[in-house]
């Protein structure tokens, strides 16, 4: 290429190379196999200039080059990189990828639970360590020079996510931050605000797949294109993006009716062979078996694939379906390979275990190159699966969406098995950003020419919708920024109580809520020139119309509240009446679809009262609803309605007791009855008394005040009366607006002093002092931190062995994925249960506090119940007790188990360390009871 350059051009080319060379960045492109994209490039010399950058790009697309680079400066400079991931799986992988690149004497590893070479100058870490270490000051914050935030998106996430903004918020201004985003629709708005908080930022978006993804939906036997040939197959080009004509053809199928003979075609029955074809072609319409599916994307060459299915359970049993049908995706010698990796990987389980944890079930999976993944499992069996899928010894991963929070799988291609799914409270259509971020695992870079996205036809399946899901590809990014307890007490350590609240007001929760206000204040702006308009319409040469006006609204408001009064009297009359309604009552039913003469069955009483014969009344809100026979014998339940006016009995007579409503002959002999009893009876006419606003004396003088006024004798005074109606409407809504935007104004801020204020109240603060059990809050991270300080505070924990705290402290951190209050949790007995029952007291007093001081739970802050569903799980183990007797008693995957284990293990951690020192033997327990849940299972289960 290069013998096409003029002498000129080449000698300029060899200058850049030069150029770049002298940088840090030409050193760093060698170090790889591939050549850089250019918005790697254009973010990477942005750092090395000394700016913060913030990159938006593609699942796939290769944005944690730019993160690597920042290790790789702070290296080349002498400093330090602490690189951050939300979950601990992420930190692992990424430990064991720079540990190859650069050595583990220079890498280590901090996710709570774990601490591997923690002073070395690169250390990745979960995104709360680095919170903690900037809320106590650490020492191993000095030399920082980068911290790098992988999926920073993941600040929209409303139980995690305010753990972002705060260490954003916390950097020394000395730390260049390194913000790797997936695609959202604002990254701009996310870099100006990183741009406030942190000084010069580059945003850097690129919106191109670096594999091209083609869309599809399988229905039966064929693969349907979702889009047209011409488009740009889910690329961000400039192609039609029409939705396949035989797939809408397919839907318009599907969705017509059967066949019935009674249909009339064009005048004439539908032929047979019209029905015949019309049964072919809906036979080809099915949605296929999860074994049917992962032959077919081999028989297409498709694989490696991973099926997200929204379902731990349905993961499992798509494998054993898998192994039923008989699939096998590796041949003998991957087979040998898997089962030595397998075997090499899981050396340290016991052989006890490996059969209460499924291995062999698990394996032969394996062997076959089909697994499941999910967060149910054992984190060993997930990190084995994970690189067993990349070395391409598994080529079908049936998994939840947890497997697209950023984990390094890329596959060929990517199933949808269904777009709901359950969300926590409800089945909900999964939204474009969670489209994009599951289908961004098609297509491997360096591997495959294009991706594939297959959706599986569902009955009623909208093909619009579904190409609506796939072109939408980018979603907002959302602040979930609250504040909490522990957060308030550290912030007022630090900075003081004034300015702690400057600080959480450059929040990015308050940037976009003042942004919001923008607008509104725009809106304002504009209403008050129309108001001024306005004005002008209503001025009157001969006196004050505006003052004439407001006598007129006066008048009406007061004329309108005397007729809502009378109505409301006339309603609490006729309910009065209706209550004093008999079973046999002759009434006359005043207005509505039945009026007329009725007979009454059942006067509608309140629940639990029955009368004579045997009708249970109606539970009832708006007054009595009787139960009544009309003359043209039809058995209705009346309402309220029905009687805007009071009603009296004009007859009595017997209701037989043999009379059935239900039995048309019943009816209509007690309806002829009633008739000949009371048919010549001409109701009377309820006459309304004078009207409340006649003897009003607010009226009378409203009334005097409007004719003596100036305006009143105005040969103009409707028009002027018409622009003031639209002067007070739009000074109404002004108003409106107005509230709107002092409640968007300072809204973090007033949370922070509604939190200040209940801690002050506790004795946590006194003014910008933080008291020594404010000190032990500032120690405590958690949803529930408040109620463990004042657990440690009030002496609830004393006394308690290391499995009896490891129950208590698992209220802390537990919480059921499906809350089942039908059954209430096994809990150990003796000082465990009192403990844990004194901890429900505690919390339903902090409950009953934060109602007091406005601090709302529905808004994120607060402090929720504890889950003792756990404790009696958790206090099996730390006995002692086998992993096989505590899963069956827990009921709980061993993933699950892990996983909370873990949990408590680092709540137990900070126990310790804010217990009192003196006379208190919970930080001895605390720190024995670690030891003791972390054994066996939870000991092993890797890195994470």
């Amino acid at each position: 290429m290069t013998e096409d350059l003029s002498p000129a051009e080449r000698y300029q080319a060899s200058r850049l190379r030069a150029a770049e060379q002298a940088t840090a960045l030409g050193p760093f492109r060698e170090m790889y196999d591939f050549g850089l994209d250019p918005y790697q490039i254009e973010a990477c010399k942005a750092l090395e200039a000394g700016k913060g950058v913030l990159v938006a790009a593609p699942t796939g697309s290769g944005k944690t080059i730019v993160g690597e680079f920042a290790v790789h400066l702070a290296l080349e400079q002498g400093r330090k990189c602490f690189y951050t991931t939300p979950i601990k799986a992420l930190s692992n992988q990424k430990f064991a990828d720079l540990v190859r690149r650069y050595g583990s004497d220079k890498v280590g590893l901090l996710t709570g639970d774990n601490s591997v070479n923690a002073d070395a100058p690169v250390v990745v870490m979960t995104t709360e360590v680095l919170r903690n270490m900037l809320y106590a000051g650490s020492q191993a914050l000095n030399g920082l020079g980068y911290v790098v935030m992988d999926e920073v998106h993941y600040l929209s996430d409303r139980f995690r996510g305010a753990v972002w903004e705060e260490v954003i918020i916390h950097l020394p201004e000395s730390v260049t931050l390194v913000s790797l985003s997936a695609t959202v629709s604002n990254a701009e708005e996310f870099g100006d605000w990183l741009d406030t908080v942190r000084g010069d930022t580059e945003v850097i978006v690129s919106e191109q797949r670096p594999v091209p993804l083609w869309q599809h939906v399988l229905a039966g036997r064929r693969m349907y294109d979702l889009f047209e040939e011409e488009t740009d197959h889910g690329g961000r080009g400039t192609g039609r993006r029409e939705v396949n004509p035989d797939l809408v053809r397919l839907a318009r199928m599907e969705n017509q009716r059967g066949y019935n003979p009674r249909d009339r075609r064009r005048g004439k029955m539908v032929r047979e062979a019209d029905r015949e074809r019309e049964r072919r072609q809906r036979s080809r319409i099915w949605t296929p078996s999860r074994p049917e599916v992962i032959d077919r994307l081999d028989a297409e060459g498709l694989l490696p694939a991973i099926t997200f299915i929204f379902s731990r359970a349905a993961c499992e049993a798509a494998v054993q379906q898998c192994l039923h049908a008989g699939l096998r995706l590796n041949d003998d010698d991957s087979r040998r390979l898997v089962r030595e990796i397998v075997e090499e990987r899981t050396a340290s389980i016991p052989s006890e275990d490996l059969h209460v944890l499924g291995y062999y079930e698990w394996l032969e999976g394996l062997e076959r190159g089909i697994a499941a993944h999910h967060a149910g499992m054992l984190p060993r069996f997930k990190e084995i699966v994970e690189e067993l899928f990349v070395r391409g010894l598994v080529k079908a991963v049936f998994a939840t969406e947890t497997l697209a929070l950023g984990i390094n799988m890329p596959a060929r291609s990517v199933v949808l098995e269904k777009l709901v799914k359950w969300n926590g409270e409800q089945h909900a259509d999964i939204t474009p950003g969670e489209y994009t971020q599951l289908t961004g695992r098609a297509g491997r870079r360096g591997i495959d020419v294009e991706g594939h996205a297959v959706v599986l036809w569902q009955r009623g399946m909208d093909p619009g919708a579904l190409a609506g899901l796939a072109g939408t590809r980018t979603y907002p990014l959302r602040s979930s920024f609250r504040p909490s307890y522990n957060m308030a007490v550290n912030l007022v350590q630090q900075f003081g109580r004034h300015r702690s609240r400057e600080l959480l007001e450059t929040s990015f929760a308050q940037f976009q809520a003042d942004r919001s206000v923008v607008g509104i204040s725009r809106q304002v702006q504009r209403n008050e020139e129309g108001l001024e308009g306005y004005r002008e319409g209503m001025t009157c040469h001969l006196g004050d119309f505006e003052e004439y006006a407001r006598l007129r609204r006066d008048l009406k408001d007061r004329e309108t509240e005397l007729a809502k009064q009378g109505a409301s009297q006339r309603r609490a009359a006729a309910a009065a009446s209706l209550e004093k309604l008999k079973p046999g009552d002759v009434i006359h039913v005043p207005t509505g679809k039945f009026a007329g003469l009725a007979l009454v069955l059942d006067p509608g009483l309140p629940a639990g009262r029955t009368n004579g014969h045997g009708h249970r009344g109606m539970e009832y809100h708006d007054g009595p609803r009787p139960l009544v026979l009309t003359a043209e014998r039809q058995v209705k339940r009346l309402a309220s309605i029905d009687f805007p006016v009071p009603v009296e009995a004009v007859e009595r007579m017997r209701v037989p007791r043999s009379f059935n409503p239900r039995s048309p002959q019943s009816r209509r002999d007690l309806a002829s009855a009633l008739r000949t009893k009371a048919g010549h009876i001409v109701p009377d006419r309820h006459r309304r008394g004078r009207a409340p606003a006649a003897d009003d004396r607010e009226i009378a003088r409203l009334r005097a005040e409007l004719r003596a006024h100036p305006c009143h004798g105005c040969d103009e005074r409707e028009d002027h009366a018409r622009w003031a109606e639209r002067y007070h409407r739009l000074q109404r809504d002004t108003r409106q607006l107005e509230r709107r935007i002092e409640g968007r104004t300072n809204t973090i801020a007033r949370t922070f002093d509604r939190i200040v204020a209940l801690l002050t109240e506790l004795d946590y603060l006194r003014g910008s002092e933080v008291t020594e059990h404010g000190r032990r809050l500032a120690r405590l991270y958690g949803e529930l931190d408040l109620l463990a300080s004042e657990c440690l505070r009030a002496g609830v924990w004393e006394g308690l062995n290391a499995a009896e705290l490891a129950a208590c402290v698992s209220a802390l951190v537990y919480e059921a994925r499906q809350a089942d209050d039908a059954v209430a949790p096994k809990l150990p007995s003796g000082p465990a249960r009192t403990a844990l029952g004194e901890m429900v007291r505690i919390w339903g007093r902090l409950d009953a506090l934060e109602e007091d001081f406005k601090i709302n739970q529905a808004e994120g802050v607060g402090q929720r119940e504890p889950d003792l569903g756990f404790a009696w799980a958790v206090y099996m183990w730390a006995s002692g007790r086998s992993l096989d007797e505590v899963l069956r008693e827990a009921d709980m995957p061993a993933g699950d188990f892990v996983r909370w284990c873990k949990q408590v293990i680092d709540v137990l951690g900070q126990v310790a360390a804010a217990a009192p020192r003196e006379n208190s033997s919970v930080a001895k327990s605390a720190r024995k009871a670690v030891d003791e849940v972390l054994r066996g299972v939870v000991a092993y289960s890797s890195l994470g």
